[in-house]
C-alpha cells in the first residue's frame, strides 16, 4: 500500500518508519528542507530506542522515503497521515492552523480518491473541519479518518508493532475497509481494531491520555498526605496497585508528568469542555496539583540549607521528562533549574539524551557535565529528577567522595531509604519517611 505521512516530528517519523517495515511505501513530508536532507541521508532526527535500526533499513531498501513537495509526495498515497503539530493556545486549546493548512492545500492537488487520515492529538469536531477544508477545494470522492496514536516515549515501536489497541474513526465503509487492510499485519495476535464515530474516536485520545495524568497527580496527591501523616507511600502504591480495578501502572510518585502529550491534552480537554459548557473539574484539580508537584522538591532543598540558597552549587541527574527519550518539553528539571538559578544558585547537568535539547532553551544559565560522576564535583548535594537506568544501581562510594556533603534530593524514588541511612546520607524522596 502506498502511503503519505505529513509531518516528520516524533508521531510521524515513528509511523511512517513502523508502516514501511510491513512492506508498504511510505513518503513522508515536511517543509524544513534541512531536515528531509538529514532523514534522507540516514540522519535520524529523533531519539527512540529501536526506531533507527527499522529507520535504515526501509531507507535502504527505498521503501521510506522523504520529501519537501506535498504534491509529489500525496501524488500515489491511497492513504495521507496528518502527523502534524497541534501546539497549546494561550488559553490552553489546540492550535489546527497546520492540520487545516495542509488540509486547505490538499484539496487543491487531489484528483482522485483517498483516505485522509488524523493521527494527530485534535480536539472532538477536528474531522468534520478537515473535511470542509478539504471540499473547497475538491469535489471528488475522499474520507476523513480519525486515528489517534497511543505511542509511549521510549517504547515507541513496540507500541505501533504490537498495539494493544487500534482506535479508528470512521463512516463510510470503504474507508473502513481500507484502514483494515492497513492495520491487518499489527493486530495478528487478536488486539482489537475498535471502529467508531470520528468524534468519539477524537475523545477516546484526550480521555486516556487524561485519565492516566488523573492516576499521576491522585498518587501525588496520596504522597504528600504519606510526608504528613508518616506513611509510605511506596507501601500505599503496592497496597492499591493489586487491586486489578486500579492496577499497578502510573502509580508511581514523584516530581509531576511532562512531556508532549499528558500537559497539553489536559488543557485541551478543560478548553473543549468550557466551550460547550462544562466545568470539569478533575481535570483542573489534576493540572493544578501537578504544577506544584513539579517544585516539591524546592521547599526539602530550601529547609535542609536553612532556607539560603544562594551560592550553594548543585548537581542534577536528569533533564528529560521521562527516560529513554530527549524529549524536554514541560520536563520537571527545567522548573527545578529555574527556581534554583532563581534563588541564586548553580546548577551542573547531566542526561544520557537531553542535554543539546536543554542548551538550546537555557544556554549558559547551567552547566553541563559529560557523564554522570562528573556531574557531582563540588555540588553540595545531588538533585535527581528524572530515572534513568544508569542513575539506579550508582556507585555511591564516588557519589561520597565527590559531593560536598552527602545530601540527595530524589524526586523519582529510585534509592531505598534504609540503604541510604546505612551509607550516612541525609536523603529526601517523594511521599517517604
Amino acid at each position: 500500500m502506498k502511503i503519505a505521512v505529513v509531518g516528520t516530528g516524533y508521531v510521524g517519523l515513528v509511523s511512517g518508519t513502523c508502516f514501511a517495515e510491513t512492506g508498504n511505501k511510505v513518503t513522508c513530508i515536511d517543509i524544513d528542507q534541512s531536515k528531509v536532507d538529514k532523514l534522507s541521508s540516514g540522519q535520524i532526527t529523533i531519539y527512540e530506542p529501536g526506531l533507527e535500526k527499522i529507520f535504515l533499513r526501509n531507507l535502504n531498501e527505498k521503501r521510506l522515503t522523504f520529501t519537501t513537495s506535498l504534491a509529489e509526495g500525496v501524488k500515489d498515497a491511497a492513504i495521507i497521515f496528518l502527523a502534524l503539530p497541534t501546539p497549546p493556545g494561550a488559553d490552553g486549546s489546540a492550535d489546527l492552523k497546520y492540520v487545516l493548512g495542509v488540509a486547505h492545500d490538499l484539496g487543491k492537488i487531489m484528483t482522485d480518491y483517498k483516505v485522509i487520515v488524523d493521527k494527530s492529538t485534535v480536539p472532538v469536531g477536528t474531522a468534520e473541519k478537515v473535511h470542509a477544508a478539504i471540499a473547497a477545494n475538491y469535489t471528488g470522492e475522499f474520507d476523513v479518518v480519525s486515528n489517534p496514536e497511543f505511542l509511549r516515549e521510549g517504547v515507541a515501536v513496540e507500541d505501533f508493532m504490537k498495539p494493544d489497541r487500534v482506535v479508528i474513526g470512521v463512516q463510510s465503509e470503504r474507508a473502513r475497509q481500507v484502514m483494515a487492510e492497513l492495520y491487518a499485519p499489527y493486530v495478528r495476535q487478536g488486539n482489537p481494531v475498535i471502529f467508531m464515530d470520528e468524534k468519539s474516536a477524537e475523545l477516546t485520545k484526550y480521555a486516556a491520555n487524561s485519565f492516566l495524568a488523573t492516576k499521576i497527580s491522585f498518587m501525588n496527591e496520596i504522597a504528600q498526605l504519606c510526608e504528613r501523616l508518616g506513611a509510605d507511600v511506596d507501601m500505599v502504591r503496592r497496597g492499591i496497585g493489586s487491586d486489578d480495578r486500579i492496577g499497578k501502572r502510573f502509580l508511581f510518585p514523584g516530581i509531576g508528568y511532562g512531556g508532549s502529550c499528558f500537559p497539553k491534552d489536559v488543557q485541551a480537554l478543560i478548553k473543549s469542555s468550557e466551550e460547550v459548557g462544562y466545568n470539569f473539574q478533575i481535570l483542573k484539580a489534576v493540572e493544578a496539583v501537578n504544577e506544584a508537584q513539579k517544585l516539591h522538591l524546592i521547599p526539602k532543598i530550601s529547609a535542609y540549607f536553612n532556607h539560603d540558597i544562594k551560592g550553594k552549587h548543585f548537581a542534577l541527574w536528569g533533564l528529560a521528562f521521562k527516560p529513554n527519550t530527549d524529549d524536554i518539553r514541560e520536563a520537571p528539571a527545567l522548573y527545578l533549574i529555574e527556581a534554583l538559578v532563581a534563588a541564586g544558585a548553580t546548577v551542573t547537568a547531566y542526561d544520557p539524551e537531553a542535554m543539546p535539547n536543554v542548551k538550546a532553551v537555557v544556554g549558559n544559565k547551567i552547566g553541563f557535565a559529560d557523564s554522570q560522576y562528573p556531574c557531582l564535583d563540588n555540588a553540595d548535594a545531588l538533585i535527581i529528577a528524572t530515572e534513568w537506568s544508569e542513575f539506579r544501581t550508582p556507585d555511591f562510594d564516588i557519589i561520597s567522595e565527590k559531593l560536598n556533603h552527602k545530601v540527595v534530593f530524589d524526586g523519582r524514588n529510585l534509592f531505598d531509604k534504609h540503604q541510604m541511612k546505612q551509607l550516612g546520607y541525609y536523603y529526601e524522596s517523594i511521599g517517604r519517611p
